[in-house]
């Protein structure tokens, strides 16, 4: 269980929707120090109608929020820039992924992509391989993180993690 705990520990998964290739992320901070917990991709079969393929990313969801039990969700916002159907099948995994956190209680945020890569790189225009560079530096992994969708999991999650604190001070002080 990854919850926070009396020491400061906190916990929060990225989730990169999507419903071909669904990455994830689990990180938890320790005072200054944050440490790669799970780190994967969900898949589903094209092979599969959308609504079968649905319904196994959700038992997935469900299986990893079972696991992990964060304190907190960071997820990427939906994007549209040129193809609609990846749009609508990212669309939908997302409302997968929201729905299940929503029924036990955990706390979502969305960042757009430009925040996300801000927020890990110093950069909102940053490319993938900055993106992931920087991942495997933060995270102290001896290499970059596989596939492309569970180094972007983990840099939600960065953000997540970064944005945070000054989440709760302002939320205090409304």
């Amino acid at each position: 269980m990854f919850a926070p705990d009396g020491a400061g520990n906190s916990a929060v998964l990225g989730i990169d929707p999507g419903l071909t290739r669904c990455g994830y992320a689990a990180l938890v901070r320790s005072g200054a120090t944050v440490e790669a917990r799970s780190l994967g991709v969900l898949t589903t079969p094209p092979s599969l109608g959308v609504p079968e393929r649905l319904r196994m990313l959700a038992a997935d969801i469900d299986e990893l929020l079972d696991e992990v039990a964060p304190a907190s969700v960071a997820m990427e916002q939906v994007f549209f820039q040129s193809n609609v159907r990846t749009a609508v099948a990212v669309a939908q995994a997302s409302a997968v992924a929201m729905l299940a956190a929503a029924t036990r209680g955990i706390p979502l945020v969305q960042y757009t992509p430009s925040q996300v890569k801000l927020a890990v790189t110093g950069s909102g225009t940053a490319g993938k391989s900055q993106v992931q560079a920087m991942v495997q530096r933060r995270l102290g992994l001896s290499r970059p993180p596989q596939p492309a969708d569970a180094a972007d999991a983990a840099a939600i999650a960065l953000c997540h993690l970064a944005a945070e604190p000054l989440r709760r001070t302002v939320g205090s002080s409304r």
